[in-house]
């Protein structure tokens, strides 16, 4: 299945758009803290082991599907792109409808050497907080 890819400039318009997206931040609650578009919604397709190693969030799905319905509108948005490519999937793989996943994810695509080859979200000039709304934080949309 052929996950449609969008930029970071058309992933804003979509948000500021009348159609109700929501942007998807699957990165970990430490990198969300450090900064996220505005409204994003937390919820990590990895998280941190006891040791510091990345392991699957075996909620990840569960928590998604909690709290948005099938037919909702969701932009998956990660760090460089990887993680958010891989959650795109596995929504759509479950039954979501309408995913599409920003390239570039927050910070950008580097290239072998290191050099930003496709600047992400942050680079682009593109708006940034570190506030979030209770309810948009992963430990209030796991409750759910």
């Amino acid at each position: 299945m052929e996950i449609k890819r969008i930029t970071p400039e058309e992933a804003k318009q979509l948000l500021e758009s009348n159609q109700d997206y929501v942007y998807l931040d699957v990165r970990t609650v430490a990198e969300f803290d450090a900064g996220h578009v505005p409204g994003a919604r937390n919820v990590p397709l990895l998280e941190p082991d006891v040791s510091g190693r990345m392991q699957p969030n075996s909620r990840f799905l569960e928590t998604v599907q909690q709290n948005f319905a099938g037919d909702a509108r969701i932009i998956t948005g990660c760090k460089v792109g990887g993680r958010s490519l891989k959650a795109a999937e596995l929504l759509l793989s479950s039954g979501f409808q309408n995913v599409v996943d920003m390239r570039g994810g927050f910070d950008g695509e580097r290239d072998p050497s290191g050099t930003l080859s496709f600047p992400g979200w942050a680079p682009r000039g593109l708006p940034v907080t570190r506030e979030s709304a209770p309810a948009d934080r992963y430990e209030n949309l796991a409750k759910k």
